[in-house]
């Protein structure tokens, strides 16, 4: 089976739908399904390209402007030589416009995929709103987001799948505090909020406002509490002066990017991960946090609480309702630590079985 695989990112990016697309190549090309997958990625790696699998194509040279990816797809997809693709993957759905004619010139079913937010309401875009009929088969990654895809896409139910992100469980586990990092944040002694995940202008949506509100009232039933943000971004300045502003300055460590290799060590500083927020198209950074034995705040405003499936691995809180999020973070820090049971309904080999399952 050859898929060609038209993506934003995966090996050499950054971030939940970059690790999402490196998951969907590996689970692709690995046995039983055995795929040969050629991913064209549309944005230019920012780490060194590693680890990618045997069967997999991975072309970086296919990223760059709008038009030179265009290029790149329809040089790819117009050449009368082997191979021809038995599917293509949509792995955006602001790919959509180069991807719809790929799958018309090979005659190949096409796939969309759907991470989150940019599906929740009408896209827009008039031409990949005009080519959402072209779609065979829709993947999404909860079920809040394929409900609001539904809300207003021309598609049916029934042509959409829920896969859901995925961890790998031998990747993280619950550890000791280490005490480089408590001396590098200056939080030895403290009881520890964390969060992770871009501070992007465009996504304020992900809880740190919330949790920053709810602060002062934490201090008062907890004296040592503070909150470590980890993630960067040019909405950085805005929260740091909202914490300045809160009187929170001596409680708020901004941690700036974490790299891969030190995200388990910065999950095992916390006392609870925290992020009630209300544009979460799933998080892969709630499984990492349970996966690393902390208890954790998901948001019932978001696809996040399906993270925690519906509070059954972590705790639900609404964030509009500051009286709750507090509650639920006092719930969260009295919660023993632990790997919660069940946390393997995301294990890697569980996804891989569902996209099999699904393509067969």
């Amino acid at each position: 089976m050859n898929i060609l695989a038209l993506l934003t990112d995966a090996f050499g990016g950054r971030g939940g739908i970059a690790k999402f697309n490196r998951d969907l190549c590996r689970a692709l090309s690995a046995e039983p399904l055995a795929a040969q997958v050629t991913a064209l990625p549309r944005l230019a790696p920012v780490e060194p390209i590693e680890h990618v699998p045997p069967r997999v194509d991975y072309r970086p040279g296919a990223s760059g402007s709008k038009v030179a990816y265009a290029w790149h797809v329809l040089r790819q997809t117009l050449n009368p030589q082997p191979p021809t693709f038995d599917a293509v993957i949509c792995g955006h759905i602001n790919l959509l416009p180069v991807a719809a004619p790929a799958a018309w010139i090979q005659g190949a079913p096409l796939l969309l995929v759907l991470h989150g937010i940019d599906a929740w309401t009408p896209h827009n875009s008039w031409l990949v709103r005009a080519l959402l009929p072209q779609v065979d088969t829709f993947v999404t990654v909860s079920q809040c987001t394929k409900d609001r895809f539904l809300e207003w896409a021309p598609l049916r139910a029934e042509q959409g799948h829920v896969v859901p992100d995925c961890i790998d469980l031998a990747a993280y586990s619950p550890g000791p505090k280490r005490e480089a990092l408590l001396e590098r944040y200056g939080l030895r002694n403290q009881t520890i909020l964390l969060t992770l995940g871009r501070l992007s202008s465009d996504e304020q949506y992900k809880g740190h406002d919330e949790v920053l509100e709810v602060l002062p009232n934490l201090a008062e039933e907890i004296p040592d509490v503070a909150y470590l943000i980890c993630g960067d971004g040019d909405d950085r300045p805005r929260l740091e002066r909202k914490a300045e502003r809160l009187g929170l300055s001596d409680r708020v460590v901004f941690a700036g990017y974490v790299p891969e290799e030190e995200k388990e060590d910065h999950y095992r500083l916390a006392d609870a991960f925290v992020m009630p927020g209300r544009g979460e198209g799933f998080g892969i950074v709630y499984l990492e946090a349970m996966a690393c034995g902390l208890p954790v705040v998901a948001s019932s405003a978001d696809a996040s609480r399906e993270a925690v499936r519906d509070g059954q691995l972590g705790t639900v809180v609404d964030p509009s309702d500051p009286e709750d999020v507090t509650t639920g973070i006092l719930e969260a820090l009295r919660a023993p630590h632990g790997v919660p049971d069940g946390l393997d309904y995301f294990s890697y080999d569980t996804f891989v079985e569902r996209w099999h399952r699904m393509l067969r």
